[in-house]
């Protein structure tokens, strides 16, 4: 089977909607996929034999996709951290104004205002600066694991006689090209299963995380207090 599309991780999934990678992964939302046996039924004869895949979930949903976007949660959890602690405090010093305000001169409180200003700036900075690391940390982690289990993909579909396989994942930029497809079709957690007996990377512990939680940033705070 020849490769006819290269789809890649749509960002906007991450980070700024805060859906981190459930919109990418689907991992609650996709069906459960049928028996293999299912997905390779007899064709008839001269026709051209057709599969259906969630290919991001796909990826996701593979032992090592799921150890790997829980590693890279993990590595940026310290930063979303910081963030929250520098949240809180711009918090606190607009309530603390906001309580002394009357009892403040008004050199006093363009200082104090002045101070959450500089504060707010520099935490949208620093958010901005994580969630573009974030952003291409995940797409280099997606983009080396879909590159393996095409591969798996590819063998899957060769060795059972799919002519032709359609991809029905889902992203913020358009809907699956699928709309509609039997369930004897869809091969993605054949495909999942056989990655993973060919990466021998063994399945997460129970109740581990298996994806990143929302984003490693908070909403910037961007209002001072008049």
């Amino acid at each position: 089977m020849k490769r006819v599309i290269s789809r890649s991780l749509p960002l906007t999934c991450v980070l700024v909607s805060g859906l981190g990678l459930s919109a990418l992964a689907q991992a609650g939302t996709t069906p459960a996929a049928p028996a293999a046996a299912n997905a390779t039924a007899a064709a008839p004869t001269g026709s051209t034999k057709i599969a259906v895949i969630n290919f991001q979930a796909a990826v996701m949903q593979t032992n090592e996709g799921q150890r790997n976007f829980a590693e890279l949660r993990k590595k940026f959890e310290p930063k979303q951290t910081q963030l929250k602690t520098e949240a809180d405090e711009i918090d606190g010093l607009k309530k603390q104004l906001q309580t002394s305000g009357d009892k403040l001169s008004d050199a006093e409180r363009q200082t104090r205002l002045k101070t959450i200003d500089e504060r707010e700036k520099s935490y949208q900075r620093t958010g901005e600066d994580a969630q573009n690391d974030f952003q291409q940390e995940m797409a280099s982690t997606y983009q080396q694991l879909a590159e393996k289990v095409y591969g798996s993909l590819n063998t899957y579909a060769t060795d059972n006689g799919f002519g032709v396989v359609l991809d029905a994942s889902a992203s913020q930029q358009q809907a699956p090209t699928v709309l509609w497809a039997g369930q004897g079709t869809d091969i993605t957690m054949a495909v999942v299963q056989a990655y993973n007996t060919k990466s021998g990377v063994p399945a997460p512990a129970a109740g581990a995380p298996s994806a990143p939680a929302a984003h490693p940033t908070t909403a910037p705070h961007t209002a001072s207090p008049k």
